[in-house]
């Protein structure tokens, strides 16, 4: 009996359905990159080649964000051709090719503070700035298996990354789950330098600075012991290491998230007079990414406000009478603030977001009975990732059933 030609369509439409998974895995094709750096004190500079092994799969092209002021002298195999601030490398195909530049390190600020810095006997740098953005062409389904190795001057002993290290020790395995093309990113430091690690749960914490700086790295690793709970509680799931560089002057006076890292001044306090801390604060930055669309930063900056109070008063590191005296210390602070709507949030603008996410957390926890928070609110953005107010809205609508009362405010108009 024939069978009808619709239940044809049906049948090969139901296998094809079976199979794409299996091509598509089939399809998934590999190249290697090595990323090595040697650091040159003397010329204030690191020399960086980036090789390309062919495997099943292979790069056609690079177009990299190299401006010559801070990239020169950049050669290689193939053809290399630079327009302006954009370098494209062409390697040949087939075959093993190295890209060669060097990359001037010292980063200043305006008040004067460095947040790039190499020494005579310790550096300090973005390995974002050290392998700048690259546009890569491959061939269809290639994803790249990437190692970072170091070069280091005489008398230089240590080096760190946000990444865990390969198994001989000789090299970092740099993995970055939202890209094809693994670069290393995040804070880097090397030299005369101490470190203390310490493993909770699954992630590993990591606390270096340069040796002679008083830089607290076991008072940084106990004030984790209770956070890290905390910060997984709060935002879902931690990345497997962490780096946090600290160092004195004359690197700038603050602290700077990072992926998966930041930078610390060692004199910033872990606690500071108002009930806050920076460390928490930016520690918020590092594991949701999250930042705000544009006139909304006050959604990003209060948030990491917000919870540099918040779990700090969980983990009962600050007492529920110290933590009311925070909020109490911001809304002082903020009250004179009209409008969150700005592109660069800070100082008054920033506390007035803290008071307006902490009635929002209020609300959240009456309107379902305790069963939702700013924590179900933030686990969502997560994903998001550059988030507006419209967003923030959306996603306590959905835990509400209705819309925030919170959110319609004069401060948002």
């Amino acid at each position: 009996m024939a069978m009808n030609p619709t239940k044809h369509l049906l049948a090969a439409l139901a296998l094809a359905c079976l199979l794409l998974p299996a091509l598509a895995h089939a399809a998934r094709t590999e190249y290697d990159v090595d990323y090595l750096v040697r650091f040159q004190p003397e010329q204030g500079q690191a020399t960086v080649s980036i090789r390309l092994t062919p495997g099943s799969g292979e790069v056609r092209r690079m177009r990299l964000t190299m401006p010559e002021d801070r990239y020169p002298g950049v050669s290689g195999d193939g053809e290399v051709v630079r327009k302006g601030d954009i370098v494209t490398w062409t390697p040949p195909r087939g075959e093993p090719a190295r890209l060669r530049y060097t990359y001037r390190i010292d980063k200043q600020r305006r008040d004067g503070g460095y947040d790039a810095r190499i020494t005579g006997d310790w550096v300090i740098v973005r390995g974002d700035h050290l392998v700048p953005p690259a546009a890569v062409a491959a061939t269809p389904g290639a994803d790249s298996r990437a190692r970072l190795r170091f070069q280091m001057p005489k008398g230089w002993t240590n080096v760190d990354t946000p990444f865990k290290r390969s198994r001989d020790g000789r090299s970092f395995v740099v993995v970055n789950p939202e890209r094809r093309f693994d670069r290393p990113t995040g804070w880097i430091i090397a030299g005369q330098v101490g470190t203390r690690r310490e493993l909770f749960e699954q992630i590993e914490i990591s606390v270096a600075g340069p040796k002679g700086d008083v830089v607290r790295r076991n008072d940084m690793l106990a004030f984790f012991n209770g956070l890290v709970p905390e910060f997984e509680q709060a935002w879902g799931k931690l990345p497997p290491k962490l780096l946090i560089v600290s160092a004195g002057d004359p690197m700038w006076r603050g602290g700077l998230s990072g992926p998966r890292s930041m930078f610390l001044h060692a004199d910033r306090p872990l606690i500071s007079e108002n009930g806050t801390s920076t460390l928490v604060h930016e520690m918020f930055h590092v594991f949701t990414r999250i930042r705000g669309a544009e006139g909304d930063d006050w959604i990003a900056e209060g948030l990491a406000e917000f919870y540099s109070i918040e779990l700090m008063r969980r983990a009962n590191l600050l007492s529920d009478s110290r933590a009311d005296k925070a909020q109490e210390w911001m809304a002082g602070h903020g009250r004179s603030v009209r409008t969150l709507d700005s592109n660069r949030s800070s100082g008054p603008r920033t506390a007035r977001a803290v008071q307006l996410l902490r009635e929002l957390d209020a609300e959240l926890r009456e309107g379902t009975d305790g069963e939702r928070s700013l924590d179900d609110v933030v686990k969502a953005l997560i994903k998001v990732r550059e988030v507006s107010r419209e967003d923030l809205r959306e996603q306590a609508a959905k835990l509400l059933g209705r819309p925030s009362e919170v959110l319609q405010t004069p401060l948002l108009d």
